[in-house]
């Protein structure tokens, strides 16, 4: 009997030991999973660092900024046509009143909302390309002005 009682017991404490979760910090609910919280809010949510080799951002349904060029060079874009390329003095006016760059989320609103990093890869990209064309155009004049000096020197 003492036997059977003692078997009994650590198929009990086995099998209790083995249902126990190994991943304290996973969590499923309603078909979501969470580490490292408790209320998943998507598929899959996690609350504290990943570390990984690489990210891919499915782009599909974005329109890539191939639009600043666009409206650059040909007036307008079909891709958005909503665009407007910016001068370099408006765009000072904007950073001077509004503290971070346009068509770029404010600190506080990327604090309260946070962003995707599909939507900002692309932000980042449309700056990429218009810093891309300010150089450009700063390029230009100076050449121009490098012209215009040694036309004077002669």
């Amino acid at each position: 009997m003492k036997n059977a009682l003692l078997i009994t017991f650590i198929l009990l404490a086995t099998v209790s030991y083995s249902q126990r979760s190994k991943y304290k910090n996973l969590i499923e609910k309603d078909g979501k999973i969470g580490i490292g919280t408790s209320e998943p809010d998507a598929i899959l949510t996690v609350k504290g660092q990943i570390h990984t080799q690489e990210v891919l951002v499915d782009l599909k349904g974005a329109v890539a900024p191939d639009y600043v060029f666009e409206h650059y060079f040909e007036g307008s874009s079909k891709l958005d046509p909503s665009y407007e390329f910016s001068s370099l003095d408006e765009v000072e006016q904007f950073i001077e009143k509004n503290h971070h760059l346009p068509g770029v989320p404010s600190a506080n609103e990327l604090e309260k909302e946070g962003m995707s990093l599909k939507e900002m890869n692309l932000i980042l990209l449309e700056k990429v390309e218009e810093l891309t064309l300010y150089l450009i155009e700063q390029q230009k004049e100076i050449e121009t002005l490098k012209d215009s000096i040694s036309t004077s020197k002669e």
